[in-house]
């Protein structure tokens, strides 16, 4: 042990089979084995594995598996981000893409796969903005930005794609067997064949979503469920906030929350008028369907139980105000880490949540932890919680104190979640709103926080 937190893995690691490896040294021992191991193949080796060179972690990050976009940036020296838009363990390995901003803005973002000895391997450069994942049942496959993986690790490219911001993937509700929909951040929304790599643009959701002109979309989620299709945009700026306080529920917003049945691709409907960030489900434990976003007066959780048929509303304290402009949340996501149980990332808290809806009823949503990381997505991978960020991020040199574009991935066990700040936060049902009479609010959920107030201002 090098330092307090700091480990730096030994040359030479005996392993035995009378002898068990700890958590920790499992991790440590993180690497390729050396070509003088492979050496001696035939030989009485078995019990010994070589590491090639020493691996440095720190709190459980390791400072090789960085996502590095390039200092000197495009063409013209314009630096963007490089942050980690999606993981997605396949074919034995480890699958992630990095995304830029915006496309012409940096370079050096990419595919890659890494192995259980955390070797990691850079499959393609893009330049791009990537973070959708998802397994296509019927191709045995995954599909992570605009590739698309085999359960043998072979991967091909949806071509066409290579140009977009793909925010999301979702399964096709007419032909699922062969497509899947993929949807641009900034809205259009494609089929494309798994089979053939064929990609047909279908629509464009800022139009079927009446997106207001001046409103920059900016989707993030997309989820089939029960015959629907549901998208999600997360556009909030000043001018949301300051018009939303200013209209409260009447307001217009950028973001969005909308379903459509796969027909007529006028049929879209708007669901929510505010930012939302997330949507996703099981296709078991009764169906139920949950989108994340937020308002001006605090986290929101929908969610859709299939033997209701209708959405419902509940509110969460906002951890940070560091996640109330769109830009800033990235992804929060909902993700299964342990089997069949949930954690949720929503506005700087980690949460609990149980993917069972049974009798109209959400149970067991808990807040674990608060956080300022951005995690635009986590994972389980080898038994560890990998999450993934966005640390560095120069954006056209806005800050001029970030440096080169940059983002590491931390791994641990989703217990040391707990260890995390503890869980505190803000809003409530009615900020900058009006009380009704005889009319109740949405549940606001205080369960979890050991200090609780309730401010009333009458006027």
């Amino acid at each position: 042990m090098a330092a307090s937190g700091v480990a730096v893995i030994a040359a030479v690691v005996a392993v035995s089979a009378s002898a068990a490896v700890s958590a920790s040294a499992a991790i440590s021992t993180s690497a390729a084995v050396s070509a003088s191991a492979a050496a001696t193949a035939g030989k009485n080796v078995s019990s010994r594995r070589v590491v090639a060179a020493p691996l440095l972690q720190v709190n459980g990050i390791f400072p090789h598996l960085a996502a590095v976009a390039d200092t000197q940036g495009n063409d013209n020296g314009v630096r963007s981000e490089s942050g980690i838009g999606a993981l997605m363990p396949w074919a034995d390995k480890l699958y992630m893409v990095s995304y830029i901003s915006e496309l012409g803005l940096g370079l050096g973002t990419g595919f890659y796969v890494m192995d259980e000895h955390l070797s990691i391997t850079k499959l393609h450069t893009h330049n791009s903005c990537y973070a959708n994942r998802m397994i296509h049942s019927w191709s045995n496959s995954i599909i992570i930005g605009p590739y698309v993986v085999d359960a043998k690790g072979n991967w091909n490219i949806f071509e066409l794609l290579l140009k977009d911001r793909l925010g999301a993937t979702a399964e096709h509700l007419i032909d699922p067997q062969h497509k899947v929909y993929m949807l641009s951040m900034d809205g259009p929304l494609y089929e494309a064949n798994v089979f053939t790599l064929e990609v047909t643009k279908i629509s464009n959701l800022t139009k079927e979503l009446h997106i207001p002109f001046g409103e920059q979309p900016h989707f993030k989620a997309l989820h089939s469920s029960n015959g629907e299709l549901y998208a999600a945009s997360n556009t909030f700026t000043e001018k949301d906030f300051k018009n939303s306080a200013m209209q409260g529920r009447f307001y217009n917003g950028g973001g969005r929350l909308g379903s459509w049945d796969g027909k007529n691709t006028s049929s879209w409907q708007i669901l929510e008028r505010t930012a939302f960030v997330e949507i996703t489900g099981r296709k078991n434990f009764g169906n139920v369907t949950f989108a994340v976003g937020w308002d001006m007066s605090s986290a929101i959780l929908r969610v859709k139980l299939q033997d209701l048929g209708y959405w419902q509303t509940f509110r969460l304290p906002q951890g940070s105000h560091n996640m109330d402009h769109y830009w800033q949340t990235e992804w929060n996501r909902i993700r299964e880490v342990e089997t069949e149980r949930y954690l949720m990332d929503a506005h700087g808290l980690f949460y609990e949540l149980s993917p069972v809806g049974w009798y109209g009823a959400l149970w067991g949503v808990k807040p674990i932890s608060q956080h300022l990381r951005v995690v635009p997505d986590f994972c389980s991978y080898r038994g560890m919680l990998v999450l993934g960020g966005n640390q560095v991020t120069p954006v056209v040199d806005v800050n001029l104190v970030t440096g080169q574009a940059q983002s590491g991935l931390w791994f641990g066990k989703t217990d040391d979640l707990w260890n995390f700040g503890k869980p505190q936060g803000w809003g409530g049902p009615w900020r900058h709103d009006i009380v009704v009479e005889n009319e109740p609010s949405d549940p606001f959920l205080m369960t979890g926080f050991d200090k609780k107030s309730s401010p009333f201002t009458s006027s």
